[in-house]
């Protein structure tokens, strides 16, 4: 899927893609990550996608795994940006929004009965502080509202509008 990321130096759209990784190498906590995804998309039922720059598509600019948690309910497993996306210094802005995106329209395409159209996700830090403001700013930025201590769920209602937003 095609869509228009920010080159945070100039502020010009660039041309990006949502995909899978056929091909590349998932990024992992050795190459500074997080999440080692090399790992994770090798579970059951995972789906693993990755957005790139079309002018520059061997680098990953951030990871998104998805699945269906007991067969029926939308989870965004795991997100992360690339670490040259992160903090002052970045690289592209809107990344995040993109992939939160794509798994909002996944949630439309596999989510069962009741479940379509809503994306739950966890928020776990190590610290307490860090784990409420992440949760502030999902609910500022996109619109997603706290279910228990940490889980998050954007309504149907809310997805479509990312997806109006940042995929189209």
């Amino acid at each position: 899927m095609k869509v228009k990321i920010i080159r945070v130096i100039d502020s010009q759209l660039v041309d990006a893609q949502i995909k899978q990784p056929s091909g590349l190498t998932l990024p992992s906590i050795t190459d500074g990550w997080r999440f080692n995804f090399k790992k994770h998309s090798k579970n059951a039922g995972f789906e693993t996608y990755i957005l790139v720059c079309e002018e520059s598509q061997s680098v990953i600019e951030a990871c998104l795994t998805f699945h269906l948690r007991n067969r029926v309910e939308p989870y965004m497993a795991y997100i992360e940006l690339a670490p040259h996306n992160k903090g002052i210094t970045k690289r592209y802005d809107k990344v995040a929004a993109c992939l939160i995106a794509y798994a909002c329209r996944l949630s439309f395409l596999y989510g069962i009965e009741h479940f379509k159209g809503w994306l739950a996700f966890d928020v776990m830090e190590q610290n307490k502080e860090d784990e409420l403001k992440l949760m502030a700013l999902y609910c500022q930025k996109y619109g997603a509202l706290k279910w228990g201590e940490t889980t998050m769920v954007i309504s149907p209602e809310v997805g479509e509008q990312l997806i109006g937003k940042f995929l189209n």
